[in-house]
């Protein structure tokens, strides 16, 4: 009776949610695909409800019931959100999402329930030792007698597609290798990833290699191997019994596959989610010419080969696109052609914007398309008024929310920056050293990494070597804007005061109304990033920004001050001073950081230092300071300024790319507390002062690329506790000192690309600590005899050439 009861609410609960879908969506167009997709899952559902009473179900069905009728309750509500609310429509797109997830997960339940019926109706006509037999013994496919007949139901890629024949062909030469089993096709959310499959599988050289052995399997973020073996011997023609276990659903697996790999075989596993690794591998464990995987995820899944990336559109596809969704013709009129020429830009080749925005405007009035431009032109966010772009998009952060939150925070930080920049990581690996314990900076790396291989960002490493070694200056973060506006609208999504990180964007001297509003002035964000185009004036207003402990300032002026509410910020740990311009910047009110009594790390590209050298104060908490392209030559001349006292506690100093410098200044070795020095790509430098012995704590000493360096002085026997000497692509040294064998701590030489060193002094016989060389193959000849007996525990390392713009600024 209890079944009874329990059947009639969930029929009932269920024509009302059906009723309810199919009424509203009428109604409204802002949630018309979410609905149609609640109205395919149930219609799926609908004969299952009508023939529940042959089941027995185990799981109780009152709580989808209630799920249902509280689905109601939610599809009424959509239908009165407005046009306007973006907010509010985010809200319940992610709402509505839920509730479809959760029907799906009644469709696999009664399918899962449906099968252990077939098997007990096998089980009463034959005996039950046999069919146990046939699954973990023989596993003899109980139709053997059948012919098996192929599924060739891959489904239809879209009428109209752009931007996909090449990347096509790109495919198939990779997947159809003969070494290559499985190939990765990766991108993120909305980049056309599925239907370049489907256009695969359509392909006719595909379809003649495989005929109608193609298999098309759409995941889900959590796959059910059950089912998906289920599905395969169904469209085979072919019934099994309900698995006990996985091992048993593995071994009918490997069944299928020895079964059906006689003749080519290619499966496409469609929307793998992270986490499905173990499933992949199931897939995976046939390595045949004739049987080949493709998967198509956000996720890159290394560990199976390098995958392939899709990118973005071409100009040209992307227009075609554009003109498609939004059903233009060749009448259209010169200036809707202008406008769709500015939409396709600000869409930056992103096939789900593109389409997206075309079909919002279609048939729109040319006024609608006008505002629409002129909002986006002036940083209004597409994303914001597209509720189906957001909710693709905000998925996969939703996955990283759950999984890995760490990284979640890590992406939203990139939105600290200006669009259509590159980001070093050596400026996220200070952030994040500070925001989140990420000491080691080979940890903020592998969370870059992570995020590369999950499709939300690329990290970019222009030195091509394998082996991590510490030096971080040149790798660089790039990022589609789409992916830039989902973190700046996660990001704002709290009331200003409230937020985690806040982000201001001033053109001109147009500053945000809340701003002035003394109700924002006290702020608990943890990050601030301002960013200021060439035409701001210095006109900051009073803000006060007690947990601040990262400040990021983008700027393109200059001349630039730092804004004095940076004096009141008491927690301050990072400063990033970044110039976009195209001339070094002068910095200003430098002084007020004297009054920061926690600021550990300062960064600075593209500022003159000599302007900075002038104020004099004291860091007693800064640890390290980075000067990136920054004007160094005339720094620290000034005879009144004593190094020490104003970084009492400095470990770490990183010169890069400054390109006047020709000296290192004395001063600099005043600095005995330092641990690392780092001056790299610096081509003019040609000499080190003789004092840089006085760095006797001195650990990592990096010279990397300085490419007029003709020689270390003998000084630097007294670096007792160095570890690790780059010299890599000093070109002008010939000769290493005498006194480096007394260096004896030395564990690590990086000396590739010095082609003009002919000789190791033999003092190196007593670099007793001494376990890896690095260097090329000229180099390698001088680790002969009879250094190579002696050292008998170094490890040489022969690194191939590398080719970049550094040679370009050699003088031979």
């Amino acid at each position: 009776m209890a079944l009874a009861v329990g059947v009639g609410a969930l029929r009932a609960a269920f024509q009302m949610l059906l009723d309810a879908v199919i009424a509203v969506k009428a109604e409204t167009t802002m949630f018309k695909p979410l609905l149609g997709n609640i109205k395919s899952t149930l219609d799926a559902l609908q004969p299952m409800i009508k023939d529940i009473e042959k089941y027995n179900p185990k799981e109780g069905l009152e709580n989808y019931a209630m799920q249902m009728e509280e689905g109601v309750n939610l599809v009424r509500k959509c239908s009165k959100v407005g046009v306007w609310s973006c907010r509010r429509k985010y809200r319940y797109t992610k709402k509505l999402n839920e509730l479809d997830r959760r029907l799906q997960r009644l469709v696999d339940m009664l399918k899962v329930q449906g099968i252990r019926d077939v098997r007990e109706t096998l089980v009463s006509l034959r005996n039950i030792e046999t069919v146990l037999h046939r699954i973990e013994g023989n596993l003899v496919m109980q139709n053997q007698s059948e012919k098996i007949n192929g599924w060739s139901a891959v489904p239809e890629p879209p009428p109209v597609t752009v931007g996909l024949d090449v990347p096509v062909k790109e495919l198939k030469i990779k997947l159809l290798k003969d070494d290559v089993s499985m190939l990765v096709l990766t991108a993120a959310g909305g980049w056309g990833k599925t239907t370049l499959a489907k256009k695969f599988c359509q392909d006719q050289e595909v379809k003649d290699k495989f005929k109608d052995n193609i298999f098309f399997v759409t995941l889900s973020k959590k796959p059910n191997l059950d089912l998906i073996v289920h599905e395969l011997y169904q469209r085979k023609g072919s019934q099994v019994p309900a698995f006990q276990n996985e091992v048993i659903a593995v071994n009918w697996l490997q069944q299928f596959l020895k079964e059906t790999v006689q003749s080519p075989l290619l499966f496409v596993l469609d929307d793998v989610w992270s986490g499905s690794e173990s499933l992949l591998e199931k897939f995976d464990q046939f390595k045949m010419s004739n049987y080949k995987v493709l998967v198509t995820s956000r996720f890159a899944f290394p560990r199976f080969g390098s995958p392939y990336h899709l990118e973005s559109l071409n100009d040209a596809d992307a227009t075609a696109l554009f003109r498609h969704s939004a059903s233009l013709d060749d009448k259209t009129s010169y200036a809707r052609e202008d406008l769709s020429r500015k939409i396709v830009e600000l869409c930056k080749g992103f096939p789900l914007a593109i389409t997206v925005v075309g079909r919002s405007l279609r048939d729109q009035p040319i006024e609608i398309w006008r505002k629409k431009v002129m909002e986006w032109s002036k940083g209004s966010s597409i994303l914001a008024s597209n509720s189906d772009l957001l909710a693709c998009l905000q998925s996969s952060l939703d996955a990283l929310d759950k999984e890995k939150p760490i990284l979640k925070e890590c992406f939203l930080d990139f939105c600290s920056f200006p669009k259509d920049q590159r980001i070093s990581a050596a400026t996220l690996i200070d952030m994040w050293a500070e925001l989140y314990g990420l000491d080691e900076p080979s940890l903020s790396i592998a969370n870059l990494y992570e995020l590369t291989t999950q499709s939300l960002a690329n990290l970019v490493d222009k030195r091509n070597e394998r082996e991590a070694d510490g030096y971080y200056t040149e790798h660089f973060v790039t990022q589609h804007d789409m992916l830039r506006q989902l973190a700046i609208h996660q990001a704002s999504q709290e009331p200003i005061g409230q937020r985690k990180r806040l982000i201001i964007d001033i053109r001109g001297d147009n500053l945000p109304n809340w701003l002035t509003e003394a109700k924002h002035q006290f702020i608990q964000a943890r990050l601030l990033s301002i960013s200021t185009d060439g035409l701001h004036s210095p006109k900051w207003h009073n803000m006060h920004l007690p947990k601040a402990e990262v400040l990021v300032l983008n700027f393109q002026t200059e001349n630039y001050g730092l804004p004095k509410f940076v004096k009141k910020m008491s927690k301050l740990k990072v400063l990033i001073v970044t110039n976009y311009g195209v001339f070094q910047a002068d910095l200003s009110n430098f002084k007020l950081l004297g009054s920061l009594p926690n600021l550990k790390r300062i960064r600075l590209e593209r500022i003159s230092i000599p302007s900075i050298s002038k104020n004099s104060m004291q860091l007693k908490s800064l640890q390290k300071i980075s000067l990136f392209m920054c004007s160094i030559g005339q720094a620290f001349s000034n005879s009144s300024i004593q190094i020490l006292e104003a970084f009492p506690n400095l470990v770490e100093m990183n010169i890069d790319y400054c390109n006047d410098l020709v000296e290192l200044p004395a001063k600099l070795c005043d600095l005995i507390r330092l641990k690392k020095l780092s001056i790299t790509n610096c081509h003019k430098l040609s000499a080190l002062p003789e004092e840089i012995g006085k760095l006797v704590n001195l650990e990592v000493l990096r010279l990397r690329s300085s490419t007029e360096l003709e020689r270390l002085p003998g000084s630097i026997k007294n670096l007792k506790k160095l570890s690790f000497l780059d010299i890599y692509n000093c070109l002008s040294i010939k000769n290493l000192p005498e006194e480096i064998g007394e260096m004896s701590d030395l564990r690590k030489i990086n000396m590739g690309q010095c082609s003009r060193l002919q000789e190791l002094p033999q003092s190196v016989l007593n670099l007793k600590e001494l376990r890896e060389v690095i260097c090329d193959e000229e180099t390698e000849n001088l680790w002969g005899e009879p250094f190579k007996s002696s050292l008998i525990n170094i490890n040489i390392t022969v690194a191939k050439e590398q080719h970049n713009l550094n040679w370009l600024y050699y003088k031979p």
